[in-house]
């Protein structure tokens, strides 16, 4: 997760209730997802899949497997060249840092990547808006009810037995760096030390873009694998689209489409962030729309 990267939406309204629309509004926090009615309780929808369900869990253990079966791969082929793209690269011309006679790394997202933030999603199912300061205070205080994305630790121990360094690069705050290393380490995924294998928004200039994080840890690494619920976990170019279709355009663009599962690994996030935006009109355009005859 990338908490804090910037304008976020708000769903307008229940979709899966009343037909209602998702329209964007400039917030810069998490997206609350509709309601679910169950019971005398309300569960915005994303959380009870993301958090609740037997199919998120299994999507993350999948893509986990996956990840560590790759790099095992990698690992054998012994790679020139990693999947941290160069700094004059594009998406249309990549360019990947060289691996020369690095050590191997994989670099990682911290929320809802590797670790769910249970308590933080708890306090915000009421449907409140996001706040920056609720979720530094969380950062600091909410350690204790975050646990392990599933598949998570497995994998993560897998690549250490592979001798791959694993790396995390989140956007939490560098203010708040104990806090962070505390909650990695209780969920049985550290170490992680920061300037070596933690990396924070407030390292450097760049605020919540990554890519000067991801460069640094390419000058010392072979990074042969990295994983985030956002499209911005893999590169900053990507948060150059503005619309939904130019977006998904660009994660479909023929230079990196082959990336995905072997390189860059996505892990679901259907609560908040960059993904969730779009009115109707912009998910569905005329081309995709159909009704039943009168």
């Amino acid at each position: 997760m990338a908490r804090g990267w910037g304008a976020r939406p708000v769903l307008a309204c229940a979709l899966l209730l009343g037909g209602c629309v998702a329209e964007p509004a400039p917030v810069p926090g998490p997206v609350i997802a509709p309601a679910v009615v169950v019971g005398a309780q309300s569960v915005p929808a994303g959380m009870q899949y993301l958090y609740g369900s037997g199919e998120a869990a299994a999507i993350s253990i999948q893509a986990w497997n996956a990840l560590t079966g790759y790099v095992e791969e990698r690992v054998r082929q012994r790679p020139v060249s990693g999947v941290v793209l160069e700094e004059d690269a594009t998406l249309a011309a990549p360019r990947f840092a060289s691996c020369d006679r690095k050590p191997y790394a994989a670099v990682f997202d911290v929320d809802e990547t590797v670790l769910l933030n249970r308590g933080f999603e708890y306090d915000a199912a009421s449907g409140r808006p996001y706040e920056d300061a609720r979720w530094r205070a969380y950062e600091i205080t909410g350690g204790t009810t975050t646990v392990a994305v599933p598949g998570a630790k497995a994998g993560i121990d897998a690549l250490r037995r592979l001798g791959v360094t694993v790396i995390f690069n989140s956007n939490r705050a560098a203010a708040n760096v104990e806090a962070t290393r505390v909650a990695i380490e209780r969920a049985g995924l550290g170490p992680a030390v920061h300037g070596e294998t933690l990396f924070l928004k407030g390292d450097d200039n760049t605020g919540s873009l990554k890519d000067a994080r991801r460069w640094r840890i390419a000058d010392r690494y072979c990074v042969i694998a990295m994983g985030g619920d956002q499209l911005g976990d893999f590169s900053d170019l990507f948060n150059a689209p503005a619309t939904p279709a130019a977006r998904r355009s660009a994660a479909e663009a023929p230079a990196v489409a082959g990336l995905w599962g072997r390189g860059w690994f996505v892990l679901p996030n259907p609560v908040y962030g960059t993904a969730l935006k779009g009115t109707l009109d912009d998910i569905f355009p005329a081309d995709a729309r159909w009704a039943p005859e009168p």
